[in-house]
């Protein structure tokens, strides 16, 4: 196995704090959504999570799309991921939808599903949390 790039980030303060990658390219403050009582109007965990998983598995998409000679027309990939409590037990679940207007739905359906199975953030939730995958042409 060989390493192609590591990124290391800080938290201080946890969900009410800050972060900082060590290469100082990615500096903000961390809040607490609304939704959980907090002060809002900051980036937190799961919006982090579902920006870089978005952007991982749309650059999967493409590489699929490319490797079978599909064109891929202008199109968008959204992640959405959700804090879910059961009890004491917190766990995360999400969805990837996958936008290309005026694509076959079928066509679309296999690039996604493909993409899914080979994007490292995929792989790295799979059986960890449940995620959806849908389209919309």
């Amino acid at each position: 196995m060989e390493t192609l790039y590591t990124a290391t980030v800080s938290n201080v303060g946890g969900r009410d704090g800050d972060v900082k990658s060590l290469d100082g390219i990615l500096e903000m403050d961390i809040k607490r959504p609304l939704e959980m009582h907090g002060e809002g109007g900051a980036a937190n965990p799961e919006m982090l999570f579902a920006a870089a998983y978005s952007s991982c598995y749309n650059g999967a998409l493409m590489a699929v799309a490319k490797r079978r000679e599909i064109i891929l027309p202008e199109h968008a990939v959204e992640v959405s991921i959700s804090l879910n409590q059961d009890g004491n037990n917190m766990f995360l679940s999400g969805k990837i939808v996958v936008k290309a207007p005026g694509m076959n739905h079928e066509q679309l359906q296999q690039l996604a599903d493909t993409a899914h199975a080979v994007c490292p953030y995929s792989k790295a939730v799979k059986g960890n949390m449940d995620m959806k995958v849908q389209v919309l042409v």
